[in-house]
This record gives C-alpha cells, structure tokens and sequence, in this order.
C-alpha cells in the first residue's frame, strides 16, 4: 500500500510539474482593465502572491476611470478581463450582441461592509443646510460614471428620503478626483468608493453619512468581466484565472474583521495594497471600511436586476436585455470544483 502511495504521488508531483513546464512555456496574456478602487485588491494578492503565474498567466493591468469605460475595450478583444460595475453601458453592448459577461463577484455591500458611503462636505452641515437625506435636494453630487452601479446607490439613497435623481444635479468623475471637488467646493457631496473616500474624511471636508450596506444592503456593485473573445478562444485559461483569483479572494476575506481589514493575515493584504495602489500609508487601509466580496466568488443576482431596472427606468439602456444574458456562473461554478467551499482562516 505504501509502495503504491509513493507511485501514485510521483505521478501526481510528474503531472504537476510537466503542467507547470508546459504553463510556463507558453503562458497566456490576460490584460485587466482596472478602476483604481481597493476592491481591485483580489487581482493584486493573485498577481504579488503567484497566483497567476501559478496557473501560466502573463498577466497586465490597464487603469481606466470607470467600469463603463471599459465596455469598448471588452468587447474589441483589447482586454481579456475587466473590474468595474455592471453598467447601463455593459448592457448596451450585449444588447447590441457584443459578448461580454459577467463571472463573478468583485464588490459588494454585505452589513459592515459599505464601502462607497454617501459623503457630504462639512461645511454644509456645520452652517445647517445639510440634515437629513432630504435636503440632498438641490445638491451637486459626486458620482463615478452616467449608468454605473453608483448612480443607482444614489438612486436608492434619494428613495429612502422621497426623492427623485432629477431632485439633485449629478456630477461624474473619477473617484480620486472626489476628494478634490470636495475640497473645492464644485460638489456638495459624494457617492465615492474606498480608499478615496477615507482620504476625504480625513481631510476633514466631508462627513460620513451613511455605508451603502444600509442604503443598499449587498448591492452588486463591482463585478468581474471577461470578453466574449477570451471565453471563445482561450476557455481553459479563463478557468485558470478564475481559480487564481477565486484563491485570492479568500486570502482578502481572511484579513477582514468586524468591518475593518484586521483578520488574521491583514498585514499581508494591507501591504499589497500599499504596493500596488496610489495609497502607500498603511494607516489607511486600517481605517477604511473595506468592500466585502462572496469567498466562493457568486454573484448578488436580484442585485443586478434591480440596477438594470432602474438603468431601463432612466432610458440609459432600451431594448430587452436581461441580467441572464450578460451572467455567465460557469467560470466560478468549475474553480469551485477545484478548490472546494471556503473556510475560513481562524489564526
């Protein structure tokens, strides 16, 4: 029994490493379009930590303003993955018959876990002009993009108060560039991811209203794309990614804890984070309130069909489009065979 153990391990060790050769060899590029967020985070602890290299990865990342921006990209074959929100502008594209798809989740709001908090600038409530959600009337507020998953965080904030999105002026840009129109007084307020949102209360010129796990609690709001091209042409190496980064992602749920990036190897999360982002002061990272993302990678799907909703409500996407034909579980369905459910680290 032992003398057949030892064989079948020697062939497994001879597989593994004629694989690995053969990966290495000729490995696959993947370029990923990325929004400067922290919930990118899941493709850098794949990239420092080898995951992608492991599974014969070459692996790029291309940085745009928002997930709708890299709808155009997707769908023309220049990037093979994409980290943004599940945008008016995706559905567009598939409407139009562009393959692109939905495989897994990237960013979501599950309770402790808001990320992209309803900010507004200090002075506003200092003077009294800001109470209450209802007197976001009138005001100019910070969003990422026309048809991204913020505007219908918005739009559910403004619900909650009786409002209506023509009740206020939106103003999109980057999320980085949140702070400064803040500082600046060209916003009132801001619907504005991590870290920049941290940035900004630290800068002491906008408050914390409100996590957008209250004002949508576990709203889809990142997702992970690939290209119809990278499905069609290269699926085994779109079932590596999604192994890749189905591993990383449970290495981020590890470092989180009580809302905060304080699990047991947070230390190890936060100084990626710090290398490959903008942000290099660790304190940051401790104090933000981080995105939560499903471990076994699955996404919010009554989420989803509510954002289209309300982007069919807004006329930002026409035509029949339905969440089901921009999803695709496969991908995270076959890592999970692979790796089985997640448990989590303890220690």
């Amino acid at each position: 029994m032992n003398k057949l153990k030892l064989l079948l391990g020697g062939i497994a060790a001879c597989l593994l490493f004629s694989s690995a050769a053969v990966f290495a060899a000729d490995p696959v590029v993947v370029r990923i379009g990325l929004v400067n967020s922290s919930s990118d985070v899941g493709f850098f602890i794949a990239d420092k930590k080898g995951y992608f290299k492991q599974e014969g990865l070459d692996v790029s990342f291309v940085p745009f303003n928002s997930g709708a921006k890299m709808v155009a990209p997707l769908g023309n074959g220049q990037l093979e993955v994409g980290a943004g929100s599940a945008s008016a502008g995706l559905y567009n594209a598939i409407e139009r018959g562009i393959e692109i798809k939905i495989v897994a989740d990237k960013g979501s709001t599950p309770p402790g876990y808001g990320f992209q908090p309803l900010l507004v600038r200090k002075d506003l409530i200092d003077s009294g002009r800001f109470k209450t959600l209802k007197d976001l009337k009138g005001m100019k507020i910070a969003g990422s993009a026309p048809g991204s998953g913020s505007t219908s965080t918005l739009n559910e904030a403004l619900k909650k108060a009786g409002l209506k999105t023509s009740d206020v002026e939106r103003i999109f840009m980057a999320f980085p560039q949140h702070v400064l129109a803040l500082q600046n007084k060209a916003v009132d307020a801001a619907m504005t991811t991590e870290p920049s949102a941290t940035k900004a209360l630290q800068s002491g010129v906008a408050v914390r209203i409100m996590g957008d796990d209250v004002i949508y609690p576990n709203h889809q709001l990142a997702v992970v794309l690939y290209s119809g091209a990278f499905i069609k042409n290269s699926p085994d190496a779109a079932k590596r990614f999604m192994r890749a980064y189905l591993r990383a992602i449970r290495d981020y749920n590890d470092a989180l804890k009580d809302g905060k990036i304080a699990g047991p190897n947070a230390n190890e999360v936060i100084d990626i984070l710090t290398e490959y982002t903008n942000i290099k002061d660790p304190l940051v990272f401790r104090t933000i309130t981080p995105h939560g993302t499903n471990p076994d990678g699955r996404v919010h799907e009554a989420s989803l069909k509510n954002d289209l909703q309300f982007f069919k409500d807004e006329g930002q996407v026409k035509g029949s489009v339905t969440v089901d034909q921009a999803l695709d579980n496969s991908f995270i369905e076959a890592a999970l065979k692979d790796v089985g459910p997640y448990h989590a680290k303890t220690k």
